[in-house]
């Protein structure tokens, strides 16, 4: 068998509704491949969850008909955030939980991403197995084999209350005015419930899912409407999801945006505060040197994995630590939860904020984020410009200008053909002259 995957990404199967492999035929087939290789544990059960996007329905149908074939029973829970369906599928020792989603992408882009009966990403060899599944020809069981269909009717409230237990019970959210902004995903029925029912008062946003309009300039990846909804309603803070639940963005009071380094940090120095700190933080190649500097005053240990959640998680589990993010909003809890999780990273925060009476944005200035320059730049796919000598020259030139004060790293994207170069550093016209400099060193030997 090969180790190189064909259609699994470091999240799953993902692309353009209607172009391979997200299509109805392609979406059955793996559901069939999926049901063979998954049918270990004996129960039979396939947790599948959705988020809001209109392809959801097609794709869901297709993955229950495969898995029928292969014997499996398939079990709906609607819309539902991506975490929810990891922790549903532990607690109802399924086979696995399959969610359909692209999280943070646009409504016309969809994917298939699978959970283990523990709730954690599948393993690279069951991966590789389903891949394997896929070039054979489909066949179904035995008639009286075939898998069935049903409903899960109390998904929502299950996962509220789980939520809601990850917050301590002597504690309560009725001193605080809240904006939440669900991007017209998957959390827009929970996260309202889970805040409001511990006291927040809130004001909602990206509420109103019609299928086209998730992650449309709203949720974490654009949080400009909720820093002006924020101010404008004279709230303690705003919380972004995005549209699968699996990615936290937060804004101050003053209308800062609050990253993922940011809110790893306040809750690593939490736990810290409390006595309960076990370890120390992942986070990635792309985190902050403002974060690493930080935790390092609490003499709190940090390193980093490659980009990527899975990543992160690898590392965590490597190093038996429980906090782990990327700075665009992944926050794995393992004390709490098996993935990421947003609800659950955003009740973290705000029992800080409860239990120390402290603003988020005061939370927030224990660490000072460097200004950070990101540059993509094109390529020939089969030229590789980092190994050239005059990229390597300018590299090491911003270094030494730039010192123990900042960073470079330069990344291929791994999804096209771009080189992306990142400077980081304490002054913002520096790293944006030096991050220019780079760029311009890989154009000219592209």
């Amino acid at each position: 068998m090969s180790n190189q995957r064909r259609y699994f990404g470091t999240d799953g199967v993902r692309g353009k509704v209607g172009q391979y492999p997200i299509t109805p035929d392609f979406v059955l087939k793996l559901g069939w491949a999926a049901g063979r290789v998954l049918a270990k544990q004996g129960t039979k059960k396939v947790i599948i969850g959705k988020d809001t996007r209109i392809s959801g329905y097609m794709l869901e149908s297709a993955l229950e008909a495969g898995l029928a074939a292969a014997g499996l029973k398939a079990i709906f829970t609607g819309p539902m955030p991506t975490p929810a369906v990891a922790y549903l599928t532990q607690t109802f020792r399924a086979e696995a939980g399959i969610v359909i989603s692209a999280s943070h992408n646009p409504y016309y882009d969809n994917g298939i991403k699978f959970f283990s009966s523990e709730g954690t990403k599948l393993p690279d060899d069951i991966e590789l197995a389903i891949e394997a599944e896929l070039d054979k020809d489909i066949e179904c069981v035995e008639s009286a084999m075939l898998g069935k269909a049903a409903r899960m009717t109390d998904a929502a409230g299950r996962y509220i209350e789980f939520c809601k237990s990850t917050f301590p019970h002597n504690l309560s959210l009725s001193s605080l005015r809240i904006v939440v902004d669900c991007a017209h995903g998957a959390t827009y029925h929970i996260a309202p419930s889970v805040f409001s029912e511990l006291g927040a008062e809130l004001v909602t946003m990206g509420v109103e899912p019609n299928g086209t309009n998730i992650n449309d300039k709203v949720g974490a990846t654009d949080v400009t409407a909720l820093r002006a909804r924020v101010i404008e309603e004279r709230a303690d803070l705003g919380i972004a999801f995005d549209g699968d639940g699996d990615r936290i963005i937060m804004v101050d009071h003053k209308g800062n945006k609050v990253d993922g380094d940011q809110i790893a940090y306040i809750i690593a120095r939490e736990a810290q505060r409390r006595g309960s700190l076990k370890g120390g933080v992942v986070g990635t190649l792309m985190t902050n040197l403002g974060m690493e500097n930080g935790l390092k005053e609490l003499g709190i240990p940090f390193e980093r994995a490659a980009v990527g959640d899975r990543y992160v998680m690898e590392k965590l589990l490597e190093n038996d630590w429980q906090i782990g993010a990327e700075n665009s909003g992944h926050v794995i809890l393992l004390d709490k939860v098996t993935t990421g999780d947003a609800i659950v990273a955003s009740l973290q925060v705000l029992r800080s904020m409860v239990s120390t009476k402290t603003s988020l944005y005061d939370l927030s200035q224990g660490m000072t984020l460097y200004p950070q320059v990101l540059e993509n730049v094109r390529f020939a796919g089969d030229s590789n410009p980092m190994e050239s000598d005059e990229v390597k020259a300018a590299v090491a030139e911003v270094e030494a200008e730039l010192g123990d004060k900042g960073r470079v790293l330069l990344r291929k994207s791994g999804t096209e053909p771009l080189i992306r170069v990142m400077v980081e550093g304490e002054s913002t016209e520096l790293v944006q002259f030096s991050a220019l400099k780079i760029a311009e060193a890989v154009k000219s030997n592209s």
